[in-house]
């Protein structure tokens, strides 16, 4: 959902830049292709797309002036077939994915320009976008369990819902021990948020003493 929000906001912005009354499917589209992008490059299928290449500064720094920029009836035509898309597979929101996969039967403007120049079919175009979640959902279940735990128990300070996983117990159960001073706590300047050291989750811990 945030690189959807990336995706309209950039839209809008180079709208402003391009003095345009109305955010066009073209807008969108680089967007998109923004919120996929490294460095201004994304990788779409087997397509490379350059955002320098299409005339885009994607460094281009935030811009909430007016004018006020509306969408385009062809652009709200896409959110609802983006949101068709998106119901079809059992989501609520529209991700990224959804709205490519929006362009798919796109002939003209930017969409169709593309699909020319780099050969790309409808179902392409569609394959493309498919694989933009299908290669995220495949990085977390391939992001090892381990390794995520040994960031963990590297961190010095723990939050008091990361301290009560450590030690197995209820976050209300460490709350009250720091409300007692059984747990040492400290508290990030000028904020809220309590941080304790890893280290002292031993004061919270005294031997068994085994009966009989």
């Amino acid at each position: 959902m945030r690189e959807t929000e990336t995706a309209a906001s950039f839209a809008i912005l180079l709208t402003k830049k391009r003095n345009l009354a109305e955010v066009t499917p073209d807008e969108l589209l680089l967007g998109c292709i923004l919120a996929i992008s490294h460095f201004g490059i994304a990788q779409f299928g087997p397509v490379i797309l350059d955002l320098e290449e299409l005339g885009v500064d994607w460094l281009m720094p935030s811009d909430k002036s007016s004018p006020k920029v509306a969408y385009s009836q062809e652009v709200v035509a896409l959110f609802d077939h983006a949101a068709q898309i998106a119901k079809a597979g059992g989501s609520s929101a529209i991700r990224i994915d959804h709205l490519l996969a929006a362009f798919a039967r796109e002939e003209s403007g930017l969409a169709g320009e593309l699909k020319r120049k780099h050969g790309i079919t409808n179902a392409g175009w569609r394959h493309a976008a498919a694989q933009l979640e299908t290669g995220r959902a495949a990085q977390t279940r391939q992001e090892p369990k381990d390794d995520r735990e040994a960031v963990s128990s590297a961190r010095d300070y723990l939050s008091p819902e990361d301290a009560a996983e450590a030690l197995g117990i209820h976050v209300q159960t460490v709350r009250a021990y720091i409300r007692t001073g059984k747990l040492p706590a400290l508290r990030l300047a000028g904020e809220r948020a309590i941080r304790i050291r890893r280290s002292d989750l031993e004061t919270v811990l005294e031997p068994l003493v085994p009966q009989g």
